[in-house]
């Protein structure tokens, strides 16, 4: 039998399961998936960032981000700089920037579909408890005021 609690963690990981399913649904429609629009968006917010500030964003080892960025590169979607010392510094191109802005809309839907029987303070109410529980984490969230 399950507990409470486990039955609440269980909740958050279906929503955010059917979120990811649904936003690469949608995100394959403009050639991208979750994870590659993800660090995408995450250098929109972070120019010039490092690779383990995008891992830290994203939720990936500083190993699967720098493989991530190397396709990226690699499909021309961002551009990396060298930095202060051994930094290398993370940009979009204007590709990415249209992959960005697409996605943006992409994830707009998909989310306001998600949460349509939510009012706007039950919404509020959500973000301010999972914000209570994340905190615990540890680690800022650099695409907090996002």
């Amino acid at each position: 039998m399950l507990t409470e609690l486990e039955r609440l963690g269980r909740a958050i990981k279906a929503a955010q399961a059917r979120h990811h399913r649904a936003l690469d649904t949608g995100l394959r429609s403009i050639g991208s998936t979750l994870t590659q629009w993800d660090a995408l968006r995450a250098i929109s917010h972070l120019p010039g960032a490092s690779a383990h500030d995008l891992a830290i964003a994203t939720f990936q080892t500083d190993q699967s981000l720098g493989t991530l960025a190397n396709r990226l590169e690699s499909q021309g979607l961002i551009e990396r700089r060298p930095g202060r010392g051994r930094r290398i510094e993370h940009h979009l191109t204007a590709p990415g920037e249209a992959i960005v802005r697409a996605g943006q809309s992409i994830a707009t839907e998909v989310l306001a579909e998600s949460f349509a029987d939510l009012s706007e303070p039950e919404r509020a109410h959500l973000l301010r408890l999972l914000g209570k529980v994340g905190v615990r984490i540890g680690e800022p969230d650099p695409l907090a005021a996002s």
